[in-house]
């Protein structure tokens, strides 16, 4: 039971990144820049309190990198660029698409094999992908397409390297801090466009406090009662939790083109996700039955 709840919140802040972005740039209340250096900030400084408050000692031995750094920048900035664009569900459901084929490509690169089905999921998804942003009066615009790919290239990638981390929160936090000259850089090469309001800087300040800070924390607590197959189809909900919330929040419509890629695109990710779990099984059962058979056999002898 807490890990669903945990799991449930920290999806919910998942989603909540899209609607909050896509409320503050769909209204003008803030700038893409703006949005992403006060978002990145604050998620710094919320992580920063999490650890003092938890006693957890930040020595220099538990460090992010700098390539996790890039990778965090890079999504949060074409995430904040895209939203321009995209509406609320379109967004989430190109991110996360984008997310969980770049992590299943990344399992194709280091010599796994993909088995018919996973293929079939992949082929799925490509035509979900593809189908979206086809030539029609509801095509997504194709910059704010690309920059979410890019985003979800860029936190495929470094979902990827925190595994490899024991101590995630901590890392987490290192690449959070590590942003800052970055972020002075984002705002230097945009000072002439940015603007800001009270609302527009409320809702960046949630974005990275709660939604990324406390969000990510939650998640990293719920990640220890998951496998990685759950985790990997539980966020397939995010698209669907975040048109819900841009339904609610943004009035944004669901279109039936919305609707038909979405369903092909996660469709399409679950056959990978689950078909390689079921294969997985599958050998470890042939592995178990043929151990069970050499037993019997040299006893028998």
């Amino acid at each position: 039971m807490k890990t669903i709840i945990l799991t449930g919140c920290a999806l919910i802040a998942f989603a909540a990144n899209s609607v909050l972005c896509r409320l503050a740039l769909g209204e003008h209340l803030i700038d893409a820049s703006g949005f992403t250096i006060i978002r990145l900030l604050s998620g710094a400084t919320v992580l920063f309190l999490i650890i003092k408050v938890s006693n957890k000692q930040t020595t220099t031995t538990v460090k992010g990198s700098w390539s996790g750094t890039l990778m965090l920048f890079t999504y949060a900035t074409a995430f904040s660029f895209a939203y321009i664009t995209l509406d609320t569900a379109t967004g989430a459901l190109i991110l996360f698409g984008a997310v969980q084929i770049t992590m299943i490509l990344s399992s194709l690169f280091s010599g796994t094999r993909l088995h018919i089905s996973e293929w079939g999921g992949i082929s799925l998804a490509f035509i979900g992908f593809s189908y979206l942003v086809l030539p029609n009066v509801t095509t997504p615009s194709i910059t704010g397409f690309l920059l979410m790919i890019a985003a979800g290239i860029a936190w495929g990638i470094y979902t990827l390297q925190g595994r490899t981390s024991e101590k995630s929160l901590m890392s987490t936090a290192s690449n959070f801090y590590r942003c800052t000259p970055l972020l002075l850089v984002l705002f230097l090469a945009t000072i002439q466009d940015i603007h800001l309001s009270t609302a527009g800087i409320l809702l960046a300040v949630v974005s990275g406090g709660i939604a990324s800070g406390i969000g990510y924390t939650i998640w990293y607590m719920a990640l220890g009662g998951l496998s990685a197959t759950q985790a990997a189809v539980v966020q397939l909900l995010v698209p669907v939790i975040a048109a819900t919330g841009g339904v609610i929040f943004v009035s944004e419509p669901i279109t039936i083109r919305l609707t038909l890629s979405g369903t092909m695109i996660l469709g399409g990710i679950l056959m990978v996700v689950l078909g390689r779990y079921y294969f997985v099984q599958l050998k470890e059962i042939a592995k178990r039955d043929q151990a069970t058979s050499v037993h019997v056999s040299t006893t028998e002898k």
